[in-house]
Formats: C-alpha cells, structure tokens, sequence
C-alpha cells in the first residue's frame, strides 16, 4: 500500500496536517481560557469593595456578621457564578457562600491578595481556590473592615464551581465542533494542495523509475534517455540525478557492448591461435616422429632435410607465442616507452641495412629515399625499431621479385612522419579496415611466415607514443603504411 514514494509522502502529509490541527485546537482553547479569565479578573477587580459598599457590609469601623451572612446566603441564590469568602488576616478561611463540605482548603495563600492590593496589572493573576487543594482561579478582594482596622479580607472567586461546571460543559461543546470543522477543513484543504505539489515534484522520479526498468529488462544494454518528451523539466536534485542516471547507463551500455566486442575478439583470437599453433605443431610433430620411425632408414640428407622442416616450424612457434607475448604486455600497459629524443634516420638506415640481405635474397630491392635530416622525435628506441621491422618485413614478404621497398621521410606541422611503400599486390578494400587486427593476413592468406600480429603491435606501440599509423593501398600497384610521432621539445 505504501510502497511509492507518492504514497509515503501523503500519508506523511496527512498525519503532520492532523498534527499541526490537534495543536492548534489546543492552544486555541488554552489562549481563550487564559483571556476570559483575564477579561474577567480586569471587569471584576473591584467587585469585593463594590459588595462591602453595596451590601452594609461594614458598619461603625467594624464588619457586620449578620449582613456578611445574609450577602452569602443571596449570592447564593442569586448569583452562584461567584463565591465569597471571610479571610482572617493571615488568610484562614473564617466563613464563606459554598456549599457546606465543598470547602477542602482551611487556608489561602496572601502573596496573590497582597499583588492584587498593591495594584498589580498581570492579569490573570491567580489565587488559591478553597474547593481544590491544588487549583487556582481568578479572584477580587478587598481588606475589611479597612486597611487601617484590618480584620481580614472579603475574597471572591470570581468563577465558582458551578459556573466553571457549566462553562466547561459549554466549552468542549463548542471548541470540539470548532476544533472538528477547523481540523477537518484544513486537513481536506492541505492534503489537496499536497496531493497536487506532490504530484508535481514525484512526476520525475516516477519516469526516472520507468526509465530504470526499462533499462533493467534491456539487460542493461538500451538506456533510455531523461528527459524524454515526459515530465516537468527544472534543475535541481531529481534533475541531477537523472542527468548522472542517464550517463551512468550511456557508460554501462557502452561498456556491456564494448565487451561483447572484446568477448568476440577474443573467442576469434583464440580460434585464430589455436589454428596457427596446430597446423606447425602438427607439421613438426609428423617431421619427429618419421625420424623416429625411419632412424635406421634415412640418409643422411633426408635426415638433415627432415630436421630443417622441424626447425623451421619450431622457429615459426616461437615468432608466434614471442608475438603474442609482446601484444599481451602492450595491451595490459606493462610496457611503458622510455622516452627520448632519437634520430630517425640513423634508426631507418640500421634497420634497412638489417634487411636489405634478405630483400636481395628474394629479388627485392630495399632503399632508403629523399632527405632525412627530420628534426629528433620523441620517442622509445626500442619500441620504434620494432615498428620498422614489422612495417619493413611485411613490405618484404609480400613484395615480388623484382618489386621495390621504399622508406622516407618528412616533416608535417609539430610530427615527423615515416612511409613505407612496397610494389606488391595491395590490399583489397574491404580488407583495409582489418589490417591492424590480430591475425590479418593480406588477402586472407595462412601461409606466410608471419602470424599476423605484427601491424597490430605497431599500432599498440605507437599508440603509448601518442603517435598515428594509417595504410593505403591499391591493387595490383602497391600499399603504403605511413606512422607519425611528436617532434622532441626540449625543456627548459
């Protein structure tokens, strides 16, 4: 039943409503006793002189009993809102109007009759009630037969028993049906205008919350975005966090997919893996087992050639798992580059020295081209010599006899940028986007002595170098890889 916050938020209402009414209705009876009480202590002060005037009750100097008796007897009668009472001097009760056996008090206390003959204005002020061992009520008094011949006082409650009974009565009579109808509109009223600001202020967090199921049942993969055509737009707490919801599930999507991507890459590297690892494995297996069947048999040449083929599958095993090795750190950033300034053309040279022989080998011709004083770049040594060789051997592989290799250089803004340009067959155009991918093969070829892991290093490493490598190619007339590294700014 109270399980939206649009609930929970009413009933809040309503019982603070309920509250604020039920103490308003209380202090509007308790500040209504406190001013009658005062109206008629301030109306009625001089009430027990008008009595010892009007009634005789003093004659020659002296107090008359029989008049005193007579003005109890008719007030009694007569007026039984008051009640009057014969104090002595120090306030013992000596006769009164009441009721036989009402009277529970043999004494007043004189502090609030001497403020009340000293002309204290702190209305109500309160004095004993000889009816109640512990209530006060208003009063008038005056001293008898006079404050010269003081023999007492004439002490009148000026709200007797039985008018306080009736008014009383009449009080929680009325003040109740107020006290309800005041309650009961203001609580209508309240709950209104708080069902209404309520509903306003919950609009946003009840679509935030649809949101957040729809975004749930999409297991996580489709965010919706906030707001959407739906609820009040304003910039405050509920806005924010719908604001950081929205990013928050932009990101999580994002990253679900992200490793949906990596998830795939993965499972195609691990088949791509186990297919290069099985097809030398087994190549090199079959060469050591027909040496061992055949130890007896073979020729010396059939065994130096048998163990050549061994070694050569060997070797590709170890360019394979050292390939993988070094992506696998690359990619988990536990390489980072040394960087200072290096000479691109002194490494160009070493590195094309390095496979000029083998590019001779096979007919192709390997030169370094136009002018190589380039600025120093910012660099690891190590790291871009390993670019080259990647860049250089593929160059090699895949170019004919008789084909041509070119690197050179230039500069282009605050970037010296590398090319490396072979004659050989291209690249197809829907391969392009593939190249730097691990395990791609030029034209989907699987038997090359490279495992197709070289181009994705490159690109691995020139990214920790904040650097840039893009291919073109077209086919039948060569392909072109150019990489690109930040110029050397010496500091200080």
């Amino acid at each position: 039943m109270l399980r939206t916050l649009y609930a929970k938020l009413t009933l809040t209402l309503a019982l603070l409503l309920l509250g604020v009414g039920t103490l308003f209705v209380v202090l509007i009876v308790s500040a209504t006793g406190h001013y009658l009480r005062e109206v008629n202590q301030h109306f009625n002060r001089d009430l027990a002189q008008n009595l010892v005037a009007d009634r005789n009750l003093v004659q020659q100097g002296r107090l008359d009993r029989v008049a005193l008796k007579q003005t109890f007897e008719h007030y009694m009668v007569i007026n039984p809102s008051i009640e009057i009472y014969l104090l002595d001097s120090l306030g013992k009760i000596l006769a009164y109007s009441a009721e036989p056996g009402k009277v529970k008090r043999r004494a007043v206390s004189l502090e609030p009759i001497r403020r009340f003959l000293e002309g204290d204005e702190g209305f109500p002020l309160l004095g004993d009630d000889p009816r109640s061992h512990d209530r006060r009520k208003a009063f008038s008094v005056t001293p008898v037969p006079s404050t010269e011949a003081l023999e007492g006082y004439l002490y009148v409650i000026l709200r007797g028993e039985q008018l306080e009974s009736l008014d009383a009565l009449m009080q929680r009579s009325y003040f109740l049906r107020l006290s309800g109808w005041t309650v009961a509109i203001s609580l209508g009223l309240g709950l209104l205008l708080g069902l209404f600001v309520f509903r306003l202020l919950t609009l946003r967090i009840e679509f935030l919350g649809r949101a957040m199921d729809v975004f749930r049942d999409s297991d996580f993969r489709t965010p919706v975005q906030y707001p959407a055509g739906e609820g009040p737009k304003a910039d405050d707490e509920i806005d924010r966090l719908a604001r950081t919801f929205s990013a928050m599930a932009r990101r999580i999507s994002d990253q679900i997919q992200a490793l949906s991507r990596k998830d795939s890459l993965r499972r195609e590297m691990v088949a791509q893996v186990s297919h290069d690892l099985r097809t030398p494995l087994a190549s090199l297996h079959g060469y050591l087992e027909t040496l061992r069947m055949k130890e007896g048999s073979l020729r010396s040449v059939e065994r130096v050639e048998y163990l050549d083929v061994a070694l050569g599958h060997s070797a590709r095993l170890r360019r394979l798992v050292e390939d993988l090795f070094e992506l696998a750190k690359l990619e988990a950033r536990d390489v980072r580059p040394c960087l200072e300034p290096v000479a691109l053309g002194d490494l160009a040279q070493d590195v094309v020295q390095k496979y000029r022989l083998v590019a001779e080998r096979k007919g192709v011709r390997l030169e370094l081209e136009g002018n190589w004083d380039v600025p120093l770049v910012r660099a690891d040594i190590g790291l871009i010599e390993r670019v080259l060789e990647n860049l250089i051997a593929n160059a090699v592989e895949y170019t004919p006899a008789q084909g041509d290799i070119n690197v050179s250089s230039r500069v282009q803004g605050h970037e010296v940028t590398i090319q490396v340009s072979d004659t050989g067959s291209g690249i197809p155009p829907e391969d392009l986007p593939r190249v730097f991918d691990r395990f791609y093969r030029a034209g989907g070829g699987t038997d090359g002595q490279h495992a197709g892991l070289g181009l994705a290093i490159a690109k691995r490493i020139l990214a920790l170098h904040n650097g840039s490598i893009r291919v073109a190619s077209t086919l039948g007339t060569g392909t072109v890889f150019f990489f690109s590294l930040p110029i050397w700014q010496p500091t200080g």
